[in-house]
């Protein structure tokens, strides 16, 4: 099964990424603008809010941006609260791959119909990882451990229905496995998911590659595979496809606005975040962060969630996680 954007474009814009220069346009600053973050300090949705934060005060985009986090529930809390506040300020939150799959696995009343999308700002492919130390040495190694015995390799990712829980489900499906033997474990993220694998109550861990870096480059984890099309360049682990296994990812991030918006409110809003991206700041952080350059604008990005939610619910049914 085919899943995800265009990864070629996606990877196109990875190696451009930081070598091109624009200048902000001139853009009205926005006031008192209040970002959601869906998640607990320190993850991605958190890291994006703060970087938005920082680059469009820096930059006179924004002013008084303040980040607010409200984790649970894979981010469906957040946008809860988000669509029923009453707030009267400009209002942003931090959405993603993630959050769809949250939607419909938490069966959320509350959907993304009820938000206006604002922009896609980045994406990040993902390494599968295991310790060091482990006996598994490469992906066939991982592969015919699961084929002898599925119960015998954990799966260990953020919450159910998150794109590590897609990613492994791909991979067992392009390699002829039953996805319903495959024992998945919600190990957290972060810190969290570094003590499960290093600890050894994990066969494997995935996340983004921001995540991992440290631990890769200090010999404490092997990286198997990558889910991003080509090789990423700067980064030496060989993709899913090289060895054979048809599976790529992009776990990208977005901003979301309120769904009441006007149409000169929205165009505004549109306008900050389009300049944002092209800033030397938000490029510098992205680079450093190891996030790919995935912008699309409101109108395009409204098209792109579209056709996103409808495919990741066929592939969340096709792995029996919503029927």
């Amino acid at each position: 099964m085919k899943f995800g954007i265009s990864a070629k474009l996606a990877f196109a814009a990875a190696v451009a990424f930081g070598t091109a220069s624009f200048t902000a346009p001139a853009s009205a600053e926005l006031k008192s603008v209040e970002i959601i973050a869906p998640a607990n300090p320190g993850g991605g949705y958190d890291q994006h809010a703060r970087a938005m934060q920082q680059v469009m005060q820096n930059h006179k985009l924004a002013s008084g941006v303040q980040v607010v986090n409200i984790p649970g529930a894979g981010g469906t809390i957040g946008l809860s609260q988000f669509v029923t506040s009453k707030k009267r300020n400009p209002g942003m939150m931090i959405s993603g791959l993630g959050m769809i799959g949250a939607i419909l696995i938490n069966k959320s009343p509350v959907t993304l119909d009820q938000v206006t999308p604002l922009g896609r700002l980045t994406g990040e492919y993902q390494p599968i990882v295991v310790a060091a130390d482990s006996p598994i040495k490469t992906l066939d190694d991982l592969i015919r451990k699961f084929k002898a015995d599925p119960g015998s390799v954990s799966w260990g990712g953020f919450a159910v229905g998150s794109p590590d829980h897609i990613l492994y489900g791909l991979i067992v499906k392009a390699v002829g496995g039953d996805v319903g033997k495959m024992n998945y474990i919600a190990a957290g993220a972060g810190g969290e998911m570094m003590a499960s694998i290093l600890g050894g109550h994990i066969t494997v861990a995935t996340g983004g590659y921001n995540e991992m870096a440290s631990q890769l480059q200090a010999g404490k984890l092997r990286a198997l595979a990558i889910s991003a099309p080509q090789r990423v360049p700067g980064i030496d682990i060989p993709t899913f496809k090289e060895q054979g296994v048809d599976v790529e990812l992009v776990n990208w991030r977005a901003v979301m606005a309120p769904g009441t918006l006007k149409a000169d409110e929205l165009k505004a809003m549109d306008e900050a975040v389009g300049a944002m991206v092209k800033t030397d700041e938000w490029k510098q952080i992205a680079k450093e962060r190891g996030w790919i350059d995935l912008y699309l604008p409101a109108d395009r990005f409204a098209a792109f969630l579209k056709e996103e939610r409808s495919r990741i619910g066929a592939v969340l049914t096709d792995l029996g996680l919503v029927k």
